[in-house]
């Protein structure tokens, strides 16, 4: 699958200067790196606009005429009559909950909960985690308690979490530590350090990115037995991915995790969220349907990925 179009102004340059494939390689480093500049100065636009918590929607009253229009009210936006009640509403899916990462907000998914939306999901909600969180632990209960909400307002036992960096992190530990699995059906993953990340020593100083290193005791204790975990797991990684340190930590090894990690070429850390090719496998990820019971232990897999130019 193709995904990113971007192209340097230094890749004729680059194509007289290096031979063959190393030309190659560099010329996607090229493009990768200037996917992210491009990137990161859009999302540093739409930042402010994200820093606020998401309003909530309202619940409707129980008995109220339900709006099958998707416009949000009770009546016919043409007509102002009352909607035909006795229509069947379409199945719907688990709600499903974004979660950005570290340093960031909710503003990071703006395309990728578009896609969503315009793929059938009809509740969507994006969490913001206060940028002074100094525990990943701390955070997953904070979660935790944002799912129960969610679940109890919508009537939904389970959600959907899509996390990008250390969002994943957070998702994870609620899953595998806090007993999550019970409300998370599929836990998607986007460039998270399973296995802890090296890049950025300077930033030791951070007590949250200590916790991101590998051997830290967060970590640890997500390399605990989890035999009983119902949640399946996708892992999307990318082989130009800055910020892990190695490549590799953003999959999980986990043997007895029902995992699936999808290797990503072409495109940095920034553009993992962003990307509508990668949106288009994460909504893959999360429609599938399991349709065998699962075993004891599943190995992680490895075979799946997008392949990008």
């Amino acid at each position: 699958m193709k995904v990113t179009r971007a192209v340097s102004p230094l890749l004729p340059l680059c194509q007289r200067l290096l031979p063959g494939r190393l030309a190659g390689l560099s010329l996607t480093l090229l493009k990768a790196t200037a996917l992210e500049i491009a990137i990161l100065a859009g999302h540093l636009l739409l930042y402010p606009t994200g820093i606020t918590p998401e309003r909530r929607p309202t619940p409707t009253p129980p008995g109220a005429p339900t709006d099958l229009t998707g416009t949000g009210a009770g009546t016919d936006t043409d007509t102002g009559d009352t909607p035909d009640t006795t229509r069947l509403p379409t199945p719907t899916r688990p709600p499903v909950v974004l979660l950005h990462g570290f340093i960031d907000n909710r503003s990071v998914f703006v395309m990728l909960r578009r896609s969503l939306a315009q793929h059938g999901r009809q509740q969507i909600e994006s969490l913001n985690y206060s940028p002074l969180t100094c525990d990943i632990r701390t955070a997953a209960e904070l979660l935790g308690r944002h799912i129960e909400e969610i679940c109890e307002r919508t009537g939904r036992h389970e959600v959907d979490i899509v996390g990008h960096s250390l969002g994943g992190l957070i998702a994870r530990y609620y899953v595998q530590c806090l007993g999550g699995d019970v409300r998370v059906r599929t836990l998607v993953t986007l460039g998270t350090p399973h296995s802890g990340t090296r890049v950025v020593p300077l930033m030791n100083a951070h007590p949250i990115v200590r916790q991101m290193r590998p051997g830290s005791g967060v970590l640890d204790e997500l390399c605990q037995p989890a035999p009983h975990c119902r949640t399946r797991f996708v892992s999307f990684w990318s082989d130009l991915d800055q910020l892990m340190d190695p490549l590799e930590t953003a999959c999980i090894e986990h043997p007895d995790l029902l995992v699936q990690n999808v290797r990503v070429s072409g495109i940095g850390h920034l553009a993992l969220p962003v990307h509508p090719a990668v949106a288009v496998g994460v909504r893959q990820a999360l429609d599938a349907e399991e349709t065998e019971a699962r075993p004891a232990a599943v190995p992680a897999a490895r075979a799946d990925g997008l392949t990008v130019a």
